[in-house]
């Protein structure tokens, strides 16, 4: 293998494995299609782009993300630490602002030496050493190639939430608090008895845009479009999304029966998202029904809710735990591509696939990351699931390695999860800088 990697991808992925192998001194040459083309969920020509949302989810260690995020922080993660630089307020959750996080990602990979930003796009697999990295909505001569090479690649359709403008919202209904009093960094729409229901009547009637430019849809539980979920019964969403539980409406000193809430999308909190309503609705339906929304009568929409494909590689015998094609050395993917689900999911993939691919071209010995660590779960998860429909997944406590100490509070033990993650991480950051 030659010492210089291409690495087709500047999502965030593609950025983080670049950066791995750059800091490790291997050239690298980033293959990004922007500006010349943008997929269907891109706004931006900004590296690292967040279509969905701009929140990274749980930080605390007793949530699996969350210790997912602080190995990858101990680890030296470019995005891990560009997130913190460009946090916003929202509760115990990591959310960023969407833009500035993008930009100063961008600034970094294009201003650093051994990083060469070639832009045009890939329409067929590089030759080895290279990590493909583009994302879950690959497609063209590029997905041709990779099926070619792989066999045939699954299918699923995601979908994103709308962006309203905070100064549109009716503050006199809408108020701010974060579950369980853990800040304010959540505006809450309350929702009575009738307010709900009648809600819920109109979003199951309202109009959805025609998929007929896609396959049949196949949608991956996390990102289930909000007027399907309301499909499945009338009290689903007020047991999902729109649980009251843990807030109080202070009009009448009492939890609401259901709430909507919005969350900052960016540093001003002039913009926010509407969580959990990843939808597939026309653009003037989103208008009419999110309009019943107590607060949202008047909201101004800067974004509505799209639909769009996912692809990823039914990785299970195809890729290994480093991410790495099994059948094909040199060859490796990183991102949602590999059935990772999840914004800090793709990031951790792209670290795996750039160390590991750094450290062979360097002839340095390294240890494979292991399913005691969040990093190693999630890896072993997507190389090696046994059962017959392999499926997108978060990483999540139940994925990983079981403590040999039994402790029954759920609390107790994902705690002590991390705490032993984290010292095998430590020992992997040492051994690293030996």
């Amino acid at each position: 293998m030659k010492n210089r990697v291409t690495v087709v991808g500047a999502g965030l992925a593609g950025c983080e494995a670049a950066y791995q192998l750059a800091k490790r001194g291997i050239e690298v040459d980033l293959v990004e299609m922007k500006p010349k083309r943008l997929q269907p969920a891109h706004k931006s020509d900004s590296f690292a782009e967040l279509v969905c949302s701009n929140s990274f989810r749980s930080d605390r260690l007793t949530n699996a993300v969350g210790l997912l995020k602080e190995e990858l922080r101990r680890l030296g993660s470019l995005v891990l630490k560009v997130a913190d630089e460009t946090r916003v307020p929202a509760g115990g959750a990591l959310a960023v602002d969407r833009e500035g996080f993008s930009r100063r990602i961008t600034e970094i990979i294009s201003n650093n030496e051994l990083i060469h930003v070639i832009n045009r796009e890939a329409t067929a697999i590089p030759n080895t050493p290279c990590i493909i990295a583009t994302g879950p909505l690959t497609d063209g001569a590029l997905m041709s190639s990779i099926e070619d090479l792989l066999g045939d690649c699954l299918h699923f359709h995601d979908a994103s939430a709308p962006i309203v403008t905070q100064e549109s919202l009716d503050m006199d209904i809408v108020f701010e608090e974060s579950r369980y009093d853990r800040g304010s960094d959540y505006l809450n729409c309350p929702m009575s008895r009738d307010e709900y229901f009648a809600f819920v009547e109109e979003l199951c009637k309202a109009e959805t845009v025609s998929l007929h430019d896609f396959e049949t849809p196949k949608v991956f539980e996390g990102c289930m479009p909000v007027e399907t979920m309301a499909k499945r019964g009338n009290m689903t969403l007020a047991f999902g999304p729109l649980k009251p539980v843990g807030l109080s409406d202070p009009r009448y000193d009492k939890k609401p029966f259901a709430v909507v809430q919005l969350r900052r999308d960016n540093a001003e909190g002039t913009l926010y998202n509407i969580v959990g309503f990843q939808t597939n609705l026309k653009f003037p339906e989103q208008k009419r029904v999110f309009g019943m929304i107590p607060g949202l009568k008047n909201a101004e929409f800067v974004r509505y809710g799209v639909m769009h494909r996912n692809s990823f590689i039914s990785s299970p015998g195809i890729l290994d735990s480093t991410y790495q094609c099994i059948k094909h050395p040199g060859l490796f993917f990183a991102g949602q591509i590999t059935g990772v689900e999840g914004y800090v999911e793709s990031v951790s993939s792209g670290f795996v696939a750039g160390y590991t691919l750094a450290n062979i071209l360097n002839q340095r010995s390294f240890e494979r990351f292991h399913s005691s660590t969040a990093i190693g779960a999630l890896a072993e998860y997507v190389s090696g699931y046994c059962g017959k429909d392999f499926q997108p997944m978060n990483v999540n406590f139940g994925i990983m390695k079981s403590l040999d100490e039994r402790i029954r509070n759920k609390q107790e033990r994902y705690l002590a999860i991390s705490i032993c993650s984290l010292a095998i991480i430590d020992e992997i950051v040492a051994n690293d800088l030996e």
